[in-house]
């Protein structure tokens, strides 16, 4: 079964307002809001492409109705920019300069639009930073407090406006820097690997530094009084797990991550982060996903076993190495994610067309609403539909069968080799399981992917799965 996942639509923003000097530019038609995704034309921005944040927050859990930030987000203006957007959700914008100088106006538009007019237009491959510092309550659907006062971000499609301003969409991956002050006695986890610790007068700075491309909900921060545990992959990669006061600290599971990445790793290709881990979260009010594939260290609530570890895992290759380019691409993440899954109970000897398949055609069976899903292209609030676990991994199955394990696998290492830390559509995917295997594949495609009924005989029961075919 599926993570259990929530995702909402945006909520409406605190709006404010910096007093302006001069009258707003005409923006060119086409810098605006908006990165051209069909289910959420308003995320991300069009016009520059960031290259790295540097978040700075203070955050104090006796008052966790406040966060402090402080980000400067670095990026190359893809054309002539008067204007410029970013995505933040609520806060009070207290100040915001380009390239150290202050703007010459800030406005907030719609739900969560910050609208920049650097002092001076920036030209067409300029090399810019955007300084924003802003207060005030979180109010995006991604920051979740937890009981003790302590907090934690995750949630897709929407998490990073949250806490800190950004270009808001999986098609701009940037590195991350974190820099958050707590007060001692607390910790903060972030992505990546961690930085140097420092106190002063009852406050502790930590730092963490993700050093490969990441989209934007995949970015977190964790705070709690943790119980961090360390070790080391195979090859040496450090893996940091922290566990929050009551969450369940399994050695056995623990000891497994390594096992599971270096299984991952033989099917997809290298692990493609310099950490792993997890963070698990003890939040019980029903906020949040059940568990997200937070870039290099994955959050779960309450811990987490091997099924679940395998999954989200598995998307450090299928969704974080590798994104999507835009919303309607889910089952680059998710359905891989999931197939995962049955590659780790095959691995211990299960009968993958006998105890898989078999069950999935039972179940399809017993559900009139079982392939009315379109696997790419699902629609606006579907985009993370159950369909992509259950279907989506049914025909990923049936493409092993009918390509073979060689064609199979080795599309899935090319995949992630050809396009490692950047963005590719599932239509790209099509086009190379096509070229991998030497087959024409439009029919299969057609039928699992883009149809809306169960696929004929030839596409249903390729290969070894014609055994479960009733008329045989």
């Amino acid at each position: 079964m599926p993570a259990c996942r929530k995702h909402h639509s945006r909520t409406t923003a605190v709006v404010t307002t910096l007093a302006a000097s001069v009258v707003l530019t005409t923006l060119p038609a086409s810098a605006t809001s908006g990165a051209g995704d069909p289910y959420y034309p308003d995320d991300g921005n069009s016009g520059y492409d960031v290259t790295q944040y540097d978040v700075h927050v203070n955050y104090d859990p006796a008052h966790p109705r406040h966060l402090e930030g402080d980000t400067t987000a670095e990026a190359v203006a893809t054309q002539d920019l008067a204007q410029f957007h970013l995505d933040l959700e609520g806060f009070e914008v207290t100040s915001v300069t380009v390239d150290g100088v202050p703007a010459a106006s800030v406005s907030r538009e719609g739900a969560h639009e910050l609208v920049v007019t650097p002092a001076r237009p920036l030209a067409k491959n300029a090399r810019f930073a955007v300084r924003v510092r802003y207060s005030g309550e979180p109010v995006g659907e991604g920051w979740h407090t937890l009981a003790d006062g302590g907090a934690n971000v995750s949630g897709e499609p929407h998490s990073a406006t949250a806490w800190y301003p950004a270009d808001d969409h999986p098609s701009d991956k940037a590195t991350f820097r974190l820099t958050a002050t707590v007060p001692t006695g607390w910790t903060v986890v972030g992505n990546g690997r961690p930085g140097a610790t420092t106190t002063d007068r009852g406050a502790t700075t930590f730092r963490w530094y993700e050093d490969r491309p990441m989209a934007t909900y995949l970015s977190t921060i964790a705070i709690d009084k943790f119980t961090v545990r360390t070790s080391a992959l195979s090859d040496g990669t450090p893996v940091i797990n922290a566990y929050s006061p009551g969450a369940t600290i399994d050695t056995e599971n623990e000891a497994l991550l390594p096992e599971v990445i270096d299984f991952l790793a033989s099917k997809f290709g290298p692990y493609p982060f310099s950490s792993a881990g997890a963070i698990v979260i003890t939040n019980d009010d029903g906020s949040g996903p059940f568990s997200l594939e937070t870039q290099s260290r994955p959050t779960y609530h309450w811990g987490f076993f091997d099924t679940s570890m395998v999954h989200e895992n598995a998307h450090q290759w299928f969704g974080n190495n590798v994104s999507f380019s835009d919303w309607r691409d889910g089952c680059l993440a998710e359905c891989f994610a999931q197939y995962a899954v049955q590659l780790w109970y095959e691995k211990d000897g299960d009968d993958l067309d006998q105890n898989f398949y078999r069950s999935m055609l039972e179940e399809s069976a017993a559900d009139p609403d079982f392939w009315k899903t379109k696997l790419y292209d699902p629609g606006q609030g579907r985009e993370l539909d159950n369909a992509l676990y259950s279907k989506g991994s049914m025909m990923l199955h049936a493409l092993r069968r009918m390509v073979g394990d060689d064609a199979f696998f080795g599309t899935l290492k090319r995949w992630q080799r050809d396009h490692r830390y950047g963005n590719a559509s599932w239509p790209q995917f099509e086009a190379l399981a096509e070229k991998v295997s030497g087959k024409d594949l439009t029919g299969f495609f057609a039928a699992w992917v883009h149809g809306t009924t169960a696929p004929e005989k030839p596409y249903l029961f390729p290969g070894s799965l014609g055994a479960l075919d009733p008329a045989n």
